[in-house]
């Protein structure tokens, strides 16, 4: 079992990444092998709607998004953790998003099967999710981009294991919230032991 963390804050050592680290090391008491991707670390470029993928199932796109995919491809279980902008993903996370195109592209244009054994069981996804804001539909945009996104990588998302802070927005902030942070671990733990 290979759990996948992907961080999508550009911001290291924030409230973003001190949730996936939890939720990492819940998933790996639960005997999972673990990896963290930081997104910020690879050069990845925006779609650019060429829709090269439409005829080969892949992205023709020379960049560092070859290594996150690899990673999506190899992952059980991933999960996605990322600060709100304006309701939805950074600009980081959601090019990582955008160029999964090409596995929609696969899936829903060339009918073909995500790339991995088609006998391996259900893969599942879950998000971290952390709003400086309270607001009551704060996170109601990227739940959207979310189904789609975990359709187009041929996961099912896990809404009941989503850890969804609001109000928190200093740096290091959620370590007074123990809270969540023990959620956090308990979701790692849960999307683990998932059949």
């Amino acid at each position: 079992m290979l759990v996948v963390g992907l961080l999508g804050s550009p911001r290291r050592e924030g409230n973003t990444e001190m949730l996936l680290d939890q939720a990492l090391a819940g998933a790996a008491a639960a005997g999972a092998k673990t990896e963290k991707l930081i997104i910020c670390d690879y050069d990845v470029s925006g779609c650019i709607e060429c829709n090269d993928c439409y005829e080969s199932g892949t992205c023709t796109i020379g960049d560092e998004m070859d290594v996150i995919y690899s990673a999506i491809e190899r992952a059980d279980r991933l999960i996605l953790a990322s600060p709100m902008f304006f309701m939805s993903l950074p600009a980081q996370a959601k090019a990582v998003v955008d160029r999964c195109q090409c596995y929609w592209a696969l899936k829903y244009i060339l009918k073909e099967p995500f790339p991995r054994d088609p006998e391996a069981p259900q893969r599942y996804g879950i998000f971290l999710g952390v709003g400086g804001t309270s607001g009551e539909k704060l996170f109601d945009g990227v739940k959207k981009t979310l189904k789609y996104f975990f359709d187009a990588i041929s996961m099912k998302p896990r809404e009941d294991l989503y850890v969804l802070v609001r109000g928190v927005d200093d740096k290091g902030e959620i370590s007074e919230r123990k809270d969540y942070l023990r959620e956090a671990y308990d979701s790692g733990t849960a999307l683990a032991g998932l059949d």
